[in-house]
């Protein structure tokens, strides 16, 4: 009886562990996502929203400056807004981290797309590893979503064809 109420506990336990990890992978395709949020936003007259950007592609990128990974993307976001900015596409950076800290890499980089600070976004989309970008179509709903450096030029040169 002991063995099984552990067995049944580990199973449980597995199951709430891998589940999230399995539900991020394109959980969001083809539904409507989360509104973004954050306290600041960098290179924003106005806080954006995905209501508000409705009838536009809209990338969503979550992201962090600790993140080797998310640096090494950025350029390569950079070059992406510059060609699709004046084709109905919209580039929007979140992290969770202060604007000091955000600012720096900003001005270092000279990122040229929306920057979201001190965002609690990408808990609203279950992101469980960064960097994570997810585009929204212009009906609202999410198309894609994946790692900014595998694929993401591709969907939106089809998206925006």
């Amino acid at each position: 009886m002991k063995k099984n109420l552990i067995l049944v506990m580990l199973a449980a336990f597995l199951l709430t562990a891998l589940v999230p990890a399995f539900a991020a992978e394109n959980f969001w395709v083809g539904k409507k996502p989360p509104e973004i949020k954050a306290l600041e936003w960098i290179n924003a007259s106005k806080a954006p929203t995905l209501a508000s950007l409705k009838g536009k592609i809209v990338v969503v990128e979550f992201w962090a400056t600790w993140c080797p990974p998310c640096r090494k993307s950025i350029p390569h976001l950079i070059e992406m807004n510059n060609k699709f900015k004046d084709k109905g596409v919209v580039f929007i950076g979140l992290s969770n981290e202060d604007k000091a800290t955000i600012n720096k890499l900003v001005n270092e980089l000279g990122m040229n797309y929306i920057v979201g600070v001190g965002s609690v976004s990408g808990k609203e989309y279950m992101v469980n590893g960064i960097p994570h970008a997810v585009i929204v179509g212009k009906e609202g709903k999410v198309v894609w979503e994946g790692h900014p450096m595998d694929g993401l030029d591709k969907q939106l040169e089809a998206l925006t064809k």
